[in-house]
């Protein structure tokens, strides 16, 4: 499958390309990127065919929603799919009052947790404002896991599957945006808040990876049955997938544990016998299920999206995804490519 390949997202009336242009890094994340940079790689991804951008108001305190904004204002509006979150209001305050971290010289606004019916309708509004967009195409609940809020959880996601949903589900109406859903680090939420509302869709950071297919148990075979669409960001699993299993490599944001390390270095035998880049395979592996219609993929510099690009179509021979099988590194029911 190429980066520019059109997908049918889920149940709704839209396509989105295979490969996705994630915004994180361009909100400043952990260091600052400039301006030029910016552009350059939203411009480049769109020169290789990649007509969907994710965004997020959390992304550097509004700075990703305007850079995108930015870089897409003179395309056909027709031509692009945009999705962003809602979840937190940000408030305009002075820099030198702004707490930043992990953000870097970040937008002039103060983050609030909100998923009242106003708070997010007031969000999805300064959201339009910031992009420079008179719709959204597809809106995220953000936020609403254990991951994110530990021991506040289970109230943050009644208050979501309430307000939230309804503002949501009133704009979907209006045709404001065609499709929402939720936005997490965690596959079980996304199953409970499917169970309990609605939604077209889901953004699941790195639970459905090559190291990791729980997903497949409940969540996913729900997903198939209800047309709900299911985009996965964080495939490399916050960074070993694409380093391998080398010294100070990160596995869901810390340092991996050493069963992960061998995992891993298991995995990369078999892609060095096939000849198979580890992070070609767990891109193209990501989008081979039936209810992921696309990769969300962030980077910091033009040659990482390139080469990200590359691995994205790099050919894999069947016998390799059968042979992480025989030996038990990827789980038998796994579609692959």
């Amino acid at each position: 499958m190429t980066p520019a390949a059109k997908v049918s997202f889920g149940r709704v009336d839209l396509e989105v390309t295979a490969f996705g242009f994630g915004t994180a890094p361009i909100g400043n994340i952990f260091r600052e990127i400039d301006e030029e940079t910016s552009d350059a790689m939203i411009q480049e991804a769109w020169d290789n065919g990649v007509r969907y951008y994710d965004t997020a108001p959390m992304y550097g305190h509004g700075l990703s929603e305007l850079r995108t904004g930015y870089s897409l204002r003179w395309k056909n509006r027709d031509d692009f799919v945009v999705s962003s979150k809602v979840g937190r209001v940000l408030r305009p305050a002075r820099k030198q009052d702004i707490e930043y971290a992990p953000w870097t010289n970040a937008g002039r606004f103060t983050m609030h947790f909100d998923y009242s019916y106003d708070g997010v309708m007031r969000s999805f509004e300064d959201s339009l404002q910031r992009l420079n967009l008179e719709r959204m195409d597809i809106c995220f609940i953000h936020d609403i896991d254990v991951f994110t809020r530990g021991a506040e959880q289970p109230e943050v996601f009644e208050q979501a599957m309430d307000g939230a949903w309804k503002a949501l589900s009133q704009l979907r109406d209006e045709g404001v945006v065609k499709a929402i859903g939720v936005g997490v680090n965690e596959w079980e939420v996304c199953q409970a808040a499917l169970e309990r509302r609605d939604f077209d869709c889901f953004l699941l950071a790195g639970r459905y990876t090559l190291l990791e297919q729980d997903a497949l148990d409940t969540f996913l075979p729900l997903c198939e049955e209800r047309g709900a669409a299911v985009v996965v960001g964080g495939g490399f699993n916050s960074g070993i997938l694409a380093t391998g299993a080398k010294a100070g490599a990160k596995y869901n944001y810390a340092p991996a544990p050493a069963e992960i390390m061998d995992r891993v270095r298991r995995i990369e035998a078999v892609c060095a016998a096939h000849n198979v880049p580890l992070p070609a395979a767990a891109l193209q592996f990501v989008v081979a299920h039936p209810a992921v219609p696309t990769f969300m993929a962030g980077t910091r510099t033009v040659e990482q999206l390139q080469q990200n690009l590359a691995w994205f179509s790099h050919p894999i021979p069947a016998e390799f995804w059968s042979d992480l099988k025989a030996k038990g590194l990827l789980r038998e029911d796994a579609p692959t490519p």
